[in-house]
């Protein structure tokens, strides 16, 4: 054996010692000794932070050793994720109860951002805001009212014309199709086609009740779109009169250390959904002069009508455009012939081309970028959840959550003036406010303390700074003294008695 080894730690192998199995701070001499060869339980140190393990937590350690971390960590995003997405079914689901408050707001919002300029010039007139506000509503109805008129004037006389050319038209679309079936293997003939129309207007005969039904729910619908109508000029009157007060009342709700952020990210946001509107509207215009001068030079009727179609389609991107192009093209076959449709079609592709290659990049700049596969995604989602209404509005909403999100993530508001002004702002009122609230204490402690003087002087029994014994002053005038009470400092200031020991040494001392 070793010199080096203690008695109790046997054999010079590798052999637990049990020493190491008892606190640093026990002496092995302390030790019993039965217990001197066998291991000592070590019960948890009364500073130790951790739990006693029980069998359960024991369990549950070993099923998180068994569960790899990367399935762990699915799992959380998962359940996450599917909060997420019933939460946002669920507001989608209550959005579709307000519809026809939503709709006018948002067409409110939007118009706001395009009349923003002229309420401006307004206002630089010395307008007074609300008369402003009525005055850029006045213009934009006037606009609207007037090409409409002119639409429709020439809808009625284009129409009246063309009349022989449209039947001709659909006559030979007739014989194309027909000429098509026959060259794939289908014979129809003259009696299945004049069949085929007798069964249709037997099917309208039987079904006269829901036909009138569709009739009563698109009345109802007229009267839902000239309440909304009503509901969006009110609005948007409001929005441009008193927009900003309307947003900083808003701002209230916000937490006041986070809202210079949220205001700075809401106003870039809002100037974003404000460019891309009007640069939508220089587009929309250059495609219907582009497309109405194609049709006018292919000799297509109805060219006033195409090109306020395709102006009003421009609003929907991609989607508007590609719809109201097809409508051209199959105006040009009806009225002409399949060559001049490839020519109305060629005309439309290169205007199309030109305007979100060119134009686009070019006005827009880096204002907003939006990736086509995003806009078509945004435009889907919204005609699925709003119909129209939701394709119009789907890209001007996520061309606000872009940019304020990116206002947001890059932290812009710490270079931002007016985001820092507001701040020192709110500082200044949180300091202003600390201060009312201390003044109101201060006097509420004034009031208190005085409140106090009086009940003690009511009754001086109450107070704790005098002797519950001591008497009351007396008035001269009632023939008592008018001296107050002594104080305890002059109750202090009298010579205490003497104790007995030193009055008898006195009486002993004058009697000798």
């Amino acid at each position: 054996m070793s010199t080096d080894q203690t008695p109790g730690s046997g054999s010079a192998d590798n052999s637990p010692n049990p020493a190491s199995e008892v606190p640093a701070s026990t002496a092995e001499g302390d030790l019993p000794e039965a217990a001197a060869g066998a291991s000592v339980p070590v019960a948890p140190h009364a500073d130790d932070p951790r739990p006693p393990e029980t069998p359960a937590m024991a369990e549950e350690q070993r099923i998180q050793a068994d569960i790899p971390w990367g399935v762990r960590i699915a799992a959380a995003w998962s359940w996450r994720a599917i909060i997420i997405l019933i939460a946002i079914g669920v507001a989608v689901w209550l959005l579709g109860f307000l519809l026809l408050l939503i709709i006018p707001l948002m067409i409110a919002a939007l118009l706001s951002t395009l009349l923003r300029p002229l309420h401006n010039g307004f206002l630089k007139l010395k307008f007074p805001r609300l008369l402003a506000a009525l005055s850029s509503i006045a213009v934009m109805l006037t606009a609207v009212f007037g090409i409409l008129y002119l639409v429709g004037s020439e809808l009625i006389q284009g129409f009246a014309q063309m009349a022989d050319q449209v039947m001709s038209g659909i006559f030979g679309l007739i014989d194309w199709a027909d000429q098509t079936a026959q060259q794939l293997g289908f014979d129809i003939s003259a009696d299945q086609f004049n069949q085929a129309l007798e069964e249709l207007v037997g099917w309208v005969q039987q079904n006269q009740d829901t036909i009138m039904s569709s009739a009563v729910g698109f009345s109802s619908a007229a009267t839902n779109v000239s309440v909304g109508t009503v509901l969006m000029l009110f609005t948007l009157i409001f929005f441009l009169s008193d927009g900003r007060r309307i947003w900083e009342f808003v701002l209230v709700f916000a937490p006041s250390k986070h809202r210079p952020a949220i205001h700075g990210a809401g106003r870039r946001g809002w100037t974003a959904v404000g460019t891309y509107m009007r640069v939508q509207v220089f587009v929309a215009f250059v495609d219907s002069v582009g497309i109405g001068l194609g049709a006018w030079l292919l000799d297509v009727p109805l060219v006033l009508p195409i090109a306020v179609l395709v102006f009003f389609g421009g609003f929907i991107p991609i989607v508007g455009a590609f719809v109201t192009g097809a409508i051209a093209v199959l105006l040009a076959w009806v009225a002409h012939d399949f060559v001049t449709a490839l020519l109305m079609l060629g005309v439309v592709l290169l205007v199309q081309q030109l305007e979100s290659n060119v134009l686009q990049p070019i006005v827009m700049g880096k204002a907003i970028k939006l990736h086509p596969l995003a806009v078509i995604l945004a435009i889907t989602a919204g005609s699925t959840l709003m119909g129209i209404a939701g394709a119009l509005f789907a890209v001007p909403v996520l061309a606000f959550i872009i940019r304020a999100t990116k206002y947001l993530t890059e932290e812009e508001w710490r270079a931002d003036r007016t985001a820092l002004q507001m701040e020192r702002e709110l500082q200044e009122e949180r300091l202003k406010r600390a201060a009312r609230r201390e003044q109101h204490e201060a006097e509420e402690q004034a009031n208190l303390a005085t409140l106090k003087e009086r009940i003690f002087d009511t009754i001086p029994g109450l107070d704790p700074r005098r002797s519950p014994f001591a008497r009351r002053a007396q008035d001269p005038a009632e023939g008592g003294s008018a001296e107050d009470p002594k104080t305890p400092e002059a109750e202090a200031a009298v010579p205490a008695p003497k104790p007995a020991a030193d009055a008898d040494h006195h009486d002993e001392k004058r009697e000798r």
